[in-house]
């Protein structure tokens, strides 16, 4: 596999409580809360360990962002649900947590001519008078890579810090493979 190293910038974690929540009474117990029905349907709760933001729908769901790592994105999902359930004791003990996306960065250490690499990979999109970078999507893993002319890469719709990493070695195998890396 090529050699390339990713660092894990952002995971998006979900979870279902399984039971409606009442915002107004949780808002003020909450600090480092934010909570305005009119700009967002959801409260928004800050956290500095782990250093994240957790959304919490009426619905009963929480969306969890800002993590670097899995655990931290466990851990604070989990936070939050037991200063809900100080107010709310039927929230239940037991509930999934699913990764949603991860956002990796990573550089391949070479220019990248994004015309060159627009015409002769396949699944891209490329449009510089609206956005910097290359889209190029690929199907295994089921990933996104933003490739920017610096040869730097973004890697989002990863489930996995593992499948992020296939997605940008496969991408650096096959740049190379059509002989698109430049020194």
């Amino acid at each position: 596999m090529a050699d390339v190293e990713i660092k894990v910038e952002n995971i998006v974690a979900s979870a279902t409580l399984g039971k409606s929540l009442e915002l107004p009474r949780i808002a003020p117990a909450l600090e480092n809360v934010e909570y305005n029905l009119e700009q967002f349907p959801g409260l928004v709760f800050k956290l500095k360990n782990p250093k994240t933001a957790a959304l919490i729908f009426g619905s009963g769901k929480l969306v969890c962002t800002g993590a670097k790592c899995i655990e931290d994105s466990k851990k604070a999902i989990h936070i939050t649900v037991d200063k809900i359930r100080e107010l709310d004791t039927e929230i239940p003990e037991d509930f999934e947590i699913k990764i949603q996306n991860i956002v990796a960065s990573a550089n391949l250490g070479k220019v990248l001519n994004l015309e060159a690499v627009a015409l002769d990979l396949e699944n891209t999109e490329y449009e510089p008078e609206q956005f910097p970078g290359l889209v190029y999507r690929l199907s295994d893993p089921k990933v996104v890579l933003l490739l920017f002319g610096s040869g730097k890469v973004v890697c989002t719709g990863a489930k996995t810090a593992d499948q992020a990493l296939l997605g940008v070695q496969k991408t650096k195998e096959r740049l190379t493979e059509l002989y698109l890396i430049e020194e």
